[in-house]
């Protein structure tokens, strides 16, 4: 008899994330790549001169916008950076082996050039108002790049924009993110599942109290966070990776080995196949990283920007640092340390890891963490879902307005109600995170075959901005 979890699995990468959906993702991140003519390689130095060394000039801005560069991009990388980095990439390694590592590494490789594009589109077709406030995203980019500019019916644009918001705003109800809070304080202060339920709600009252100030208040709670938050974890994983200095070297041994051959059942791990492996470390670079995913095209359209390319950059960056940087901690400490072969994953793994290094302090260093983790990542999608009913609904005003008020405060309790139910129940942390590939993977079907039709104004949008300010 089928548990749930064998029928999520099957759905999630039977079915959504299907052999061939990351073979088609990586094609397509190749593809941009190409036709971009390798931006996110050869003009990195660029980029970083222009993003993390340029943050003075980045808080200013210039041109329409809601908020500044750097706070669009502190938005959008806070809303990346959460519960992915540390328990869906210890619950990554657990399903997939640690070959499921190198697959995210080259899922976020190409990653940033399908994120490069899509924020492109986000600040090219956004929707600048009168008072000069923009909002965009995959919906403006769908109605004015494919139906205005590449003269698309509308019976062909206008069903993709709604199927992309209909499968993008199903993780509004399916959020790991009060589930996570959750669990942590459960997992790392021995709390009963009642009073973890508590410490929940008191998170769905702290996001309410932050998301009715709109898009400003959140991006300006990010620009304090972001930085904050990573500085804290990556610094913690660092002193783990000191001390098992030794073992960091077979970890990576492990990581390329298992990506291209099965990882052998080793203590509760129950071993995985190759394709399996890819499967799920491409799933947890989208889900982490959100490339192709159209989510962070949201909060970069509303960025203070002169020229797409310029919060493009940015997009870039955000990948880089959210995978490459504190994915591939999380992933060494757990690989190095051990602990993945234990097969559970979630946060109890990477508190095991942490245990090891900072005894009985690690709960408190490893829950502060995540807390700010996941507060800044459903903080920063509330974002996007206000600019998703600010597209469908522009056109009435009133009821945009009520709708948006009641989402600011009335979703946070939604998720803490449906990750409450899944803690009383006792729910596996692998089952949940199946749950987030599932619906992770919904939106870049759509988002990918837009971001493919569009892609010659990409790359002219490109050219235009290599001659126009002649970057080296």
């Amino acid at each position: 008899m089928l548990d749930l979890k064998s029928v999520l699995e099957f759905i999630a990468y039977g079915v959504v994330w299907n052999p061939l959906l990351p073979v088609i993702f990586l094609l397509a991140g190749l593809y941009l790549t190409v036709g971009m003519r390798f931006f996110q390689f050869r003009k990195f130095g660029t980029i970083l001169r222009n993003t993390l060394w340029s943050i003075a000039e980045a808080r200013r801005g210039k041109g329409s916008g809601i908020v500044s560069q750097f706070a669009a991009w502190t938005t959008a990388t806070g809303a990346t950076i959460g519960m992915g980095n540390i328990a869906g990439v210890s619950s990554a390694v657990a399903l997939g082996g640690p070959g499921a590592v190198f697959w995210m590494w080259i899922a976020a490789l190409f990653g940033m050039g399908t994120k490069f594009a899509e924020v492109v589109l986000g600040v090219k077709y956004r929707e600048v108002l009168p008072d000069g406030r923009a909002y965009g995203g995959p919906p403006y980019y769908m109605e004015k790049g494919l139906g205005k500019e590449m003269r698309l019916p509308g019976w062909v644009w206008k069903p993709l924009a709604t199927l992309f918001t209909l499968t993008f705003c199903s993780t509004a109800v399916i959020s790991m993110s009060n589930y996570t809070i959750m669990e942590g304080a459960m997992t790392s202060f021995q709390l009963s599942s009642e009073a973890s339920v508590m410490v929940g709600l008191i998170y769905a009252l702290l996001t309410t109290a932050i998301c009715v100030g709109f898009i400003p208040r959140v991006s300006r709670m990010a620009e304090l966070l972001m930085p904050l938050m990573v500085v804290m974890y990556v610094g913690g994983c660092l002193g783990i990776l000191v001390k098992y200095i030794h073992d960091v070297p077979n970890a990576f041994i492990q990581i390329f080995t298992y990506a291209f051959t099965p990882a052998a059942t080793i203590g509760g791990f129950a071993g995985a196949a190759v394709t399996k492996a890819i499967q799920v470390g491409v799933a947890r670079s989208v889900y982490s990283n959100e490339a192709g995913w159209g989510s962070a095209p949201h909060i970069h359209a509303a960025a203070r920007v002169d020229h797409p390319v310029k919060q493009g950059m940015w997009g870039i960056m955000e990948v880089f640092l959210d995978t490459i940087v504190v994915c591939s901690m999380t992933a060494l400490v757990v690989i190095a340390t051990g602990v993945w072969q234990a097969g559970e994953g979630g946060v109890g793994a990477v508190l095991q890891a942490f245990e090891l290094v900072y005894g009985p302090v690690a709960p408190v260093i490893l829950y502060l963490t995540l807390f700010l983790f996941v507060l800044s990542t459903s903080t920063g999608w509330y974002t996007y879902y206000e600019v998703e009913m600010r597209y469908w609904l522009r056109s009435r005003p009133k009821l945009m307005n009520a709708i948006i008020r009641f989402f600011q405060i009335g979703s946070p309790f939604i998720v803490w109600g449906v990750g409450a139910t899944a803690l009383l129940y006792g729910t596996v942390p692998a089952v949940f995170w199946i749950l987030g590939d599932i619906t992770a993977g919904l939106p870049v079907y759509v988002n990918l075959v837009a971001l493919l039709i569009l892609s010659p104004i990409i790359f002219k949008e490109v050219r235009d901005f290599e001659s126009r300010f002649s970057i080296s």
